[in-house]
């Protein structure tokens, strides 16, 4: 299960941080992300992060809209992953989710993904 927290509305330009817990070893050795979704449009995936071919070695890759904005980050020991978005702005709008999948290597099309939180809002003005 995992329960995603942290959403809120802010000003363009502004900063928040999202988290996404689990109760059990879901981020283990998986690919694991960030997507979000607008109304009427598709969900996307926002950012991502897996780890590679040892423990610890975590690579990270971002949409081309959130590059340098957006950062992903794993707490391995407190089975949470997080989100911190700055320089936000109003298409930065939208519902996100984290989800995880069953194997190591990422895409980012949400069918990779076989767990899903139930979102958060985030709201830009």
């Amino acid at each position: 299960q995992l329960v995603e927290s942290g959403g809120g509305s802010v000003q363009s330009g502004g900063s928040l941080r999202l988290s996404c817990a689990t109760s059990g070893d879901t981020f283990s050795g998986r690919c694991v992300a960030w997507f979000r979704q607008a109304p009427g449009k598709e969900r996307e995936g926002v950012a991502v992060i897996y780890t590679a071919t040892y423990p610890g070695d975590s690579r990270a890759y971002y949409a081309d809209s959130v590059k340098g904005r957006f950062t992903i980050s794993k707490d391995q020991e407190k089975n949470t992953l997080h989100l911190q978005l700055s320089s936000l702005k109003p298409e930065d709008t939208g519902t996100y989710f984290c989800a995880a999948a069953n194997v190591g290597w990422c895409l980012t099309t949400p069918h990779h993904f076989a767990y899903w939180g139930q979102g958060t809002q985030v709201t830009v003005s």
